[in-house]
């Protein structure tokens, strides 16, 4: 019997739809969803009335309305790290590509289809001169941004010798804990930009990171340095950008979002959006992304979620209604809804408590069902922002 309607926009992988079994209908054309799993189409919470959660699969969420979705009570989820490596399986090569005059190099040989096959040899002998480029190893990494992507790229530097620095201006303990000792984290980004001949972005776009890499972000930057942007285009000022590159401070651009401004400038690659675009990539978002979605919706777990706590709990046999109550971080909040839940007589099984410093997400279990009436007592508390009832008996 199915319990859960699905929207998916954009192709998902089937590997992670497999996931979901009979209580869910998966459908690209469901108007009113529960559940919504994206990739990089815009989506508007505010289009959905029934709405309770949305899984990106891929690691930012702007194209999300997320204030929106908090002050409706609907949970966003990523999938941080499930494209990681596909990114830094780009990232090093494009790099290459660059360092070594491979794209003029290809070039060259395809101009050579119509030469006299006796005169190829000699002509790539004569002229391979022209392309002769310079090694990775011994250059100086500066990453920006020190995720799961950072994490890896920083590490990969490592491992093709050359020296790291690295800087996170929100950083994790737990990604930070998984760079090689080798890798040099700075106390400010000045310190990375500095000293890096490679300086590749790796950060969500939000208020504070969109236009960051901007003309006084390059001052910074050593002159004649590479600046790569595999992380999401709003994050670079394009102007400024094009500005170094004329004036020498950048030697080159290589990025994964083409724009009209820097499509065809001689200093500048740029790939279309193939950061994860792996098979391997769009797997693994789609499996992580069906999992939190259907945790979130059977049982009100959260993992991964950009606006809400991460908080789970598994529901005890004797449990018959799980309620969930998103609520505003205020405080008095668990005294009430204990309170009201007291004084109608309901006995509570369990009861969990998460809080990001803006949502508070309570998890609470209770032997038996809860009347209408009591939701609605609790609804009625102005910074109560959702409620929820899941059945178990």
């Amino acid at each position: 019997m199915t319990q859960f309607r699905i929207k998916t926009i954009n192709a998902i992988a089937s590997e992670g739809l497999e996931l979901l079994d009979e209580k869910f209908s998966v459908d690209p054309e469901e108007t009113n969803p529960e559940g919504i799993i994206v990739r990089s189409s815009q989506v508007d919470v505010d289009d959905y009335p029934e709405l309770l959660a949305i899984a990106r699969a891929g690691a930012g969420v702007n194209n999300i309305t997320v204030d929106k979705a908090t002050e409706n009570g609907v949970c966003i989820f990523n999938t941080p790290g499930a494209n990681a490596n596909a990114v830094v399986d780009l990232v090093f090569p494009m790099i290459g590509i660059w360092l070594r005059n491979i794209y003029q190099g290809i070039a060259f040989c395809k101009s050579l289809a119509d030469a006299d096959p006796g005169q190829v040899s000699s002509e790539v002998e004569s002229r391979k001169a022209a392309f002769r480029g310079v090694e990775i190893a011994g250059k100086t990494l500066g990453v920006i941004g020190l995720g799961q992507i950072g994490v890896r790229l920083a590490n990969g530097g490592i491992q093709r010798f050359m020296q790291v620095y690295g800087f996170d201006p929100f950083p994790s303990l737990d990604n930070i804990h998984n760079l090689l000792p080798e890798v040099t984290v700075t106390r400010t980004m000045r310190d990375t930009l500095a000293k890096a001949d490679i300086v590749s972005l790796h950060l969500p776009v939000n208020e504070k990171t969109r236009g960051m890499v901007n003309a006084d972000f390059i001052a910074k930057m050593k002159p004649g340095a590479i600046l790569v942007n595999y992380a999401r285009g709003p994050i670079v000022v394009e102007e400024a950008v094009l500005a170094a590159l004329d004036s020498g401070q950048l030697e080159a651009f290589i990025s994964d979002f083409p724009t009209p401004g820097v499509i065809g400038h001689p200093k500048i690659l740029t790939t279309p959006h193939l950061g994860a675009s792996t098979a391997e990539s769009e797997e693994n978002c789609s499996r992580m992304a069906v999992s939190e979605l259907a945790a979130y919706l059977r049982y009100g777990n959260i993992a991964h979620s950009v606006n809400f706590p991460n908080v789970e709990s598994i529901p005890a046999s004797t449990v018959h209604t799980r309620l969930i109550i998103i609520n505003r971080d205020v405080p008095g909040l668990i005294g009430f809804i204990t309170n009201v839940l007291g004084n109608n007589g309901i006995n509570i099984v369990s009861f969990k408590n998460e809080s990001n410093g803006q949502v508070g997400y309570n998890i609470i279990d209770l032997e038996s069902a809860i009347d209408e009436k009591v939701v609605a007592e609790i609804e009625a508390n102005g910074d109560v922002v959702r409620t929820r009832r899941i059945q178990f008996g």
